[in-house]
C-alpha cells in the first residue's frame, strides 16, 4: 500500500512540476512566425508606389482656426508602402540602406547630446556677418534643430491657403518642422510638387526679432527676414526662410501661424517626403505650437502596406503600460523615460540601475525616438542582453553577423520557432513585453534573422522604432507619462 501512495505522490509532484515548467517556459519563450515574416519581406519589394493615396483626416473638432486642444488624427505610413525603392534589388540591400540611414541618425543624436552637454551655447554657433547673408553662407559645426531623420514613417499634412498637402517624415527627436519651397535652388526628389509660397495667402516671413526666430539654435538675418539652417551628422542640411503658415489636418481642422522652415536648399536622406514634422519637446515643435496636451502614434511593420494614425489630444488606450516621462534640464527636445532594467527569457539582466538614469550633468538616460530604427543601449547593457539571449537560444542555428548586428540566426528551414522573451521594465513596476517581431528581424529574404539591438558608445540610450512597431505610443505631456499599448494600430 505504501509504495502505491509514494507512487501517487510522485506522479502528483511530476504533474505539478511539468505544469510549472510549462508556465515558466511560456513566460520565457514565445513563437516567432518565420514564414509569415519572410513572405512580407518578399512582398515589400514588389509593392507599387502609392503616390496618389493618402488617409483622410478624422477629427472631433470644428473648423475653428483657434489653437484649442482639439483632437486631430492623421494617417501614418511606412516608407515602403509609399515608395517602391528602385535602388534596392533585394531585401538585403534594402536592409543595408535602412541601417545606413539609421547609423547616420544615431551619430547625429550622439553629436547633439555630447555638444549640448559640453557647455556650448546657441550663440557659439551663430556665424558673424559683415555683409548681406546668402543662404549658402549659413554654416554650423553641430547637429542642430532638426536631427537626421531616417524617414521610415510619413504622415500627410496640409500647408497654406488654399491647402496643399504633403507627405512629411515624423520625428520625435527634433523640434523644427520644414518643407522644400520654391524657388528650389538645390532640392532632392519628393512625391508631391514642391510648395510654392507665392500661391498661399497665409504665408508670412518672420522678422529677425520675432520670438520664433530668436528661439532657433542657428539663424541669421537678411533684410530683416529670419533665415534658418538645420544640419546633420552625415552632411545633410536644409536652409531657407523661417516663416509662419497655416497647417491643416485634412479638410476639417487647421491651426494658423505655425512657425516652420521654408527650405530653398536641401540635401539629405529624406527622398520622397516634402520635409520633416518635428514632434519633439521644444517650444518650436508642432505639439508645442498647437498647444497639444498629448499626441500618439502607432507604427505598423516597416514592411507593411497598411497605415495607422498620428493623433493629437486623443485619450490613450486604457491598457497602456505607463512609463514616467522624464525631463533633462540640459536638453528639452528628447523624450526621456524612466527605465529600470531589461529582462530576457524572464531573467532580469544584471545592469547597474544608474545605466538608464540622467545624471546631474545631463548625461545618460534613455529616450523614445520615432526616427531611430534599432534600439541602442550602452555597451555594458547591450552585452548583457546579447549574451543572455545567445545563452537561451542555443537551440537556434547561428549565422554570421550582418552590418551592425552581431547576433544572427539561420531560420530558413523553419516555419515557426520558439525564441526567448525580451521585456522593458519601467519605473513604477510596469513591464512591456515585446513581440518577437520587435527584436528578431529578417535581414534578407532567405531566412537570416538578427537580434535588432546594438551598442551605443555614447552615454545616451535610445528605444527605436523597430521595438515600437505594432504598439500605440502615447506621449501624455500634461501628466508626464509615456504609454505603450500593444496591438493598437
Amino acid at each position: 500500500m505504501l509504495p502505491q501512495i509514494v507512487l501517487s505522490l510522485f506522479c502528483s509532484f511530476l504533474s505539478f512540476h511539468l505544469v510549472l515548467s510549462r508556465s515558466l517556459l511560456s513566460q520565457s519563450y514565445q513563437v516567432l512566425e518565420v514564414s509569415a515574416t519572410l513572405q512580407q519581406a518578399v512582398e515589400v519589394l514588389s509593392a507599387e508606389s502609392k503616390t496618389s493615396e493618402y488617409g483622410q483626416l478624422v477629427t472631433s473638432s470644428s473648423s475653428s482656426p483657434s489653437p484649442s486642444p482639439s483632437s486631430f488624427s492623421l494617417s501614418l505610413h511606412p516608407r515602403s508602402s509609399l515608395l517602391k525603392s528602385i535602388h534596392n534589388h533585394n531585401y538585403t540591400s534594402l536592409t543595408l540602406s535602412r541601417l545606413a540611414r539609421d547609423s547616420s541618425r544615431v551619430n547625429s543624436l550622439n553629436s547633439h547630446h555630447q555638444l549640448t552637454l559640453s557647455g556650448f551655447s546657441r550663440s557659439d554657433f551663430k556665424p558673424v556677418y559683415d555683409t548681406v547673408v546668402q543662404p549658402e553662407d549659413l554654416q554650423s559645426p553641430v547637429t542642430s534643430g532638426t536631427r537626421q531623420g531616417s524617414g521610415e514613417y510619413f504622415t500627410r499634412i496640409g500647408v497654406g491657403q488654399p491647402v496643399k498637402e504633403f507627405y512629411m517624415v515624423i520625428d520625435t527627436g527634433s523640434d523644427i518642422s520644414w518643407l522644400q519651397c520654391e524657388p528650389c535652388h538645390d532640392c532632392y526628389q519628393q512625391i508631391d510638387p514642391v510648395f510654392n509660397p507665392s500661391g498661399s495667402s497665409t504665408y508670412k516671413a518672420l522678422t529677425c526679432q520675432a520670438p520664433q526666430c530668436t528661439s532657433l539654435e542657428v539663424s541669421a538675418c537678411r533684410t530683416d527676414t529670419c533665415l534658418y539652417q538645420v544640419s546633420y551628422g552625415d552632411g545633410s542640411y536644409t536652409v531657407g526662410d523661417f516663416v509662419t503658415e497655416t497647417v491643416s489636418f485634412g479638410s476639417s481642422g487647421s491651426v494658423p501661424n505655425v512657425a516652420l522652415g521654408c527650405g530653398h536648399e536641401n540635401e539629405g536622406l529624406f527622398i520622397g517626403a516634402a520635409g520633416l514634422l518635428g514632434l519633439g519637446g521644444g517650444s518650436l515643435s508642432l505639439p508645442s505650437q498647437i498647444k497639444a496636451t498629448s499626441f500618439s502614434y502607432c507604427l505598423v511593420d516597416r514592411d507593411a502596406n497598411s497605415a495607422s494614425t498620428l493623433e493629437f489630444n486623443s485619450a490613450r488606450p486604457g491598457d497602456s503600460v505607463l512609463a514616467p516621462l522624464l525631463t533633462n534640464s540640459r536638453i528639452g527636445t528628447f523624450f526621456y523615460v524612466g527605465l529600470t532594467g531589461l529582462s530576457v527569457g524572464g531573467q532580469m539582466l544584471q545592469i547597474p540601475t544608474s545605466t538608464f538614469e540622467i545624471d546631474r550633468n545631463g548625461r545618460g538616460g534613455i529616450i523614445v525616438d520615432s526616427g531611430t530604427a534599432v534600439t541602442r543601449l550602452q555597451t555594458e547593457a547591450y552585452n548583457a542582453l546579447r549574451d543572455t539571449f545567445v545563452k537561451l537560444s542555443q537551440h537556434l542555428p547561428s549565422s554570421s553577423s550582418f552590418s551592425l548586428f552581431d547576433t544572427c540566426y539561420d531560420l530558413s528551414s523553419m516555419t515557426k520557432v520558439s525564441v526567448p522573451t525580451v521585456a522593458f521594465h519601467f519605473s513604477g513596476g510596469k513591464t512591456l513585453q515585446l513581440h518577437p517581431n520587435n527584436y528578431l528581424i529578417p535581414v534578407d529574404s532567405g531566412g537570416k534573422f538578427c537580434l535588432a539591438f546594438a551598442a551605443n558608445s555614447g552615454s545616451l540610450s535610445i528605444i527605436g522604432n523597430i521595438q515600437q512597431q505594432g504598439t500605440r505610443v502615447s506621449y501624455d505631456l500634461a501628466n508626464k507619462v509615456v504609454g505603450f499599448s500593444p496591438n493598437k494600430c
